[in-house]
C-alpha cells in the first residue's frame, strides 16, 4: 500500500507558499500526493515535479472536467473536441509532473444535470475519449483513475456497478476507476460488496469520511472496506481526501460550509495513523 493524500483539503493549485505543508506530510510518513490539476500550464507542473522530487514525494493527480461547453460526453461536437482537448491539456500536465495516474471526475462537468441519467450517446463519446486518453496515458506510463461522485455532484458515474460497466466499455487497461468511499457511502447500499463489484479495475482507493473530515471519526465502516481492498490483492494508493471551509473556491464545489478537522496537523497526523492501523488490522484479520 502507499499512502497518499489529495491536496485539495489545502489549495485548489499548488505553488511555493505550500511546500512546508508538503514536507510535513513528507514527515508524517506519507508516499506521495495527489496534486489538483484545475489550472496553470504543464511548466508549473515540471517545476513542482523537482520539488517534490527533493522532498522524496512521489505523485498522482485529480482534475475535473470544467464546463457543458468543455465535455467529452456533449451532444454538440464542438463541445467534444473542446472536452477533449482539456483532457489532453490536463495530461499534458501529468506528464510533465511525473504523475503515475490522472484521476478525479475526468468525464462530466459538477454540478451539471440533464434532468435524466447517461444517455447511450454520452457513454459511446465518454468511452470513445477515455480510450484515446488511455492509449496516450499508457504510452507515457500513466493510467487514468476515473472517479464516481454521488448524484449531487454528477448523473454521469454514481454506482460503482455503472463504474464496473463503463470501464468494460472503454475495454483499455489504462483506463481504471478511483473507489471513494464518500461517494459509495452514499450510493451503494453495501460498500465491501460495491468495492468487490468493481475492484478488478480499481486504480486508486479514496478514504474520505462521511462529512468529509478525518476519518475514523464518522460512522464509515473502514476496516471491512480495507479488508475487502486487501482481499482482492489491491496494493496501490490508498489516499485521503479530507475538505475544509477554509478555501472558498474548493467549499462551494464540495458543499461544505463549515470546519470539519481542527487543523491541518491534526487532520495530516491523525488521518495517517488511521489509516495505516487500519490497513495493517485488515490484514491480520485476513490472515487469521
Amino acid at each position: 500500500m502507499k499512502l497518499g493524500i489529495n491536496l485539495l483539503c489545502l489549495t485548489d493549485f499548488v505553488t511555493e507558499a505550500h511546500l512546508s505543508a508538503i514536507r510535513q506530510i513528507k514527515a508524517l510518513g506519507y508516499d506521495g500526493v495527489e496534486v489538483p490539476v484545475l489550472s496553470g500550464e504543464p511548466a508549473h507542473y515540471a517545476w513542482l515535479a523537482k520539488e517534490l522530487d527533493a522532498i522524496g514525494l512521489e505523485r498522482c493527480t485529480t482534475s475535473i472536467v470544467p464546463s457543458p461547453d468543455a465535455s467529452p460526453i456533449s451532444d454538440d461536437r464542438d463541445n467534444r473536441a473542446r472536452g477533449r482537448k482539456h483532457l489532453d491539456w490536463a495530461l499534458d500536465c501529468a506528464i510533465a509532473l511525473g504523475a503515475q495516474s490522472v484521476g478525479g471526475p475526468i468525464h462530466a462537468p459538477i454540478g451539471h444535470f440533464t434532468g435524466s441519467g447517461p444517455t447511450e450517446s454520452e457513454l459511446s463519446y465518454g468511452a470513445e475519449a477515455h480510450r484515446a486518453l488511455a492509449t496516450r496515458a499508457e504510452a507515457n506510463g500513466i493510467y487514468l483513475s476515473l472517479e464516481h461522485l454521488n448524484r449531487f455532484e454528477t448523473y454521469f458515474l454514481n454506482t460503482t456497478t455503472q463504474c464496473r460497466d463503463y470501464a468494460r466499455r472503454v475495454d483499455h487497461p489504462a483506463c481504471r476507476i478511483m473507489y471513494d468511499t464518500f461517494h459509495a457511502n452514499i450510493e451503494d447500499r453495501n460498500q465491501v460488496a460495491a468495492y468487490e463489484t468493481v475492484a478488478p479495475h480499481v486504480g486508486i482507493v479514496h478514504i474520505s469520511e462521511n462529512d468529509r473530515g478525518i476519518p475514523g471519526r464518522g460512522h464509515i465502516d473502514f476496516l471491512s472496506i480495507m479488508q475487502a481492498v486487501r482481499r482482492s490483492g489491491y496494493d496501490g494508493w490508498v489516499t485521503l481526501e479530507a475538505f475544509g471551509a477554509g478555501l472558498p473556491a474548493i467549499a462551494a464545489a464540495t458543499r461544505v460550509w463549515r470546519p470539519l478537522f481542527p487543523d491541518y496537523d491534526t487532520l495530516f497526523s491523525e488521518s495517517a495513523a488511521f489509516i495505516r492501523s487500519t490497513w495493517d488490522a485488515a490484514g491480520r484479520d485476513i490472515a487469521a
